[in-house]
Formats: structure tokens, C-alpha cells, sequence
């Protein structure tokens, strides 16, 4: 069982990192994200948030739900890991 588990692990990751293959340079400048999401949230966030600090409004208003989920989704992997890989005493 704990082959499987780890044979499953394995393909799992190896696919993460095949999806990764398409993803721009780190620290490009011509990336999207870098040509308009960026640009997006210096113009706009202290109109739209009313928070001077920057950091702060892209970190409180814009990311919050999105780093909330995320750490449910970490959450829910774990167990998934505890459930997988646990031992169970017949």
C-alpha cells in the first residue's frame, strides 16, 4: 500500500513540475503578471482599498480570500497525507 502511495506521490509531483515547464522566467519582466496585474493594483489599489499602504492593501483586500483557501486547501492535503500513510493496527 505504501508503494502505491508513493508510486501516486511521485506522478503527482512529476506532473506538477511538467505543468511548470510553460510558466515565464522568474522575475520576468514581460511576464503577465508582471505587464498587468502588477500595473493593475500600483494604479488602482489605494483608490479601490482607501489603505495608504500598498503592501497592506494588496495583502488585506485583494489576496485574503485567496490566501484563506489556500491554506484550507493545505489543510485538506495534509489529511489526505495522514489518511494515506497512516498505520493501521489489525
Amino acid at each position: 500500500m505504501k508503494l502505491l502511495a508513493l508510486a501516486a506521490t511521485l506522478l503527482t509531483g512529476a506532473l506538477l513540475l511538467y505543468g511548470t515547464a510553460d510558466f515565464p522566467a522568474w522575475g520576468d519582466p514581460q511576464s503577465p503578471a508582471s505587464t498587468h496585474v502588477s500595473a493593475g493594483y500600483i494604479e488602482t489599489a489605494v483608490q479601490e482599498t482607501h489603505t495608504p499602504n500598498l503592501v497592506a492593501a494588496v495583502l488585506g483586500d485583494y489576496r485574503a480570500y485567496d490566501t484563506m483557501f489556500e491554506l484550507v486547501v493545505i489543510y485538506c492535503a495534509g489529511i489526505g497525507v495522514v489518511g494515506v500513510l497512516r498505520r493501521v493496527r489489525e
